[in-house]
């Protein structure tokens, strides 16, 4: 069963708020997806258990208990995560200022942000210590080097290979299986990708094979499991792809 959302679509500083952060918590009891919507404050997304994907245009980003995702007011987005995940959202009133750029980006949940947000859901938690604690997280608040992204192409001679590669990305085909079957080039489809996503065939379509990894890492699957189901013949060789594409291991994202 899988549950649709629909939320408004409301502009930066639409609606006033009386915090300067507020989070949020849930488990999500069935497959859920959120229509394209926009908040009129800042959003901070990242996960206690599981892996939860947002679509912003033709960017697709992979949320992680780790690595969460900065969502400035008003940028249009969707999202969606699978049952089971219980996601994170703190919410940043319109105007706080941080170091964060003003267009979605990746943020590590380090175990000092971590601590920080839950001090805030203190419900006992001071006045005078609630805007230290804001103003220590607004501090930290960085973008990371390492995000889980991968730019979708949109034209309809590329749409068919992505739709195939998200759909399975264990799928071996090649650039020239490509080629031949859709009647064109190669050196086509190489500039064609080059031109779309900004990098290559086969970096994009290892970009996609960890967003895919990092979901089954998040779920508790093992590494052998998980570099079979993305096309990977061995462990080894999964582990560095893997690090060639995020800058950090598998290891990263295991759980249980």
């Amino acid at each position: 069963m899988r549950v649709t959302r629909e939320l408004p679509t409301l502009a930066a500083g639409e609606v006033d708020v009386p915090f300067v952060i507020h989070g949020y918590e849930e488990a999500v009891a069935a497959d859920t997806v959120w229509n394209a919507h926009s908040h009129p404050w800042h959003e901070l997304l990242w996960n206690e258990h599981g892996a939860s994907t947002a679509v912003v245009g033709t960017q697709v980003w992979c949320i992680t208990p780790s690595l969460g995702l900065w969502m400035p007011a008003g940028q249009l987005h969707s999202a969606s995560a699978v049952a089971g995940t219980s996601y994170r959202a703190h919410f940043f009133r319109h105007g706080t200022v941080s170091a964060l750029p003003d267009e979605p980006v990746a943020v590590d949940i380090t175990p000092l942000l971590r601590l920080l947000l839950e001090r805030l859901e203190q419900a006992d938690l001071p006045a005078r210590s609630r805007a230290v604690t804001e103003a220590m997280i607004l501090d930290v608040l960085h973008p990371s080097p390492r995000a889980l992204l991968v730019q979708l192409p949109t034209s309809a001679l590329l749409r068919p290979i992505a739709d195939a590669v998200r759909a399975d990305p264990a799928d071996q085909r090649t650039l020239t299986d490509w080629a031949s079957a859709l009647g064109c080039s190669a050196r086509t489809l190489t500039r064609a990708f080059q031109a779309e996503t900004g990098t290559s065939f086969a970096r994009w379509v290892a970009g996609v094979r960890a967003q895919h990894a990092v979901r089954l890492l998040s779920s508790g699957f093992d590494v052998d499991t998980v570099a079979d189901a993305v096309g990977y013949r061995s462990a080894s060789a999964f582990g560095a792809a893997f690090r060639r594409t995020t800058g950090t291991t598998p290891g990263t994202f295991r759980v249980g």
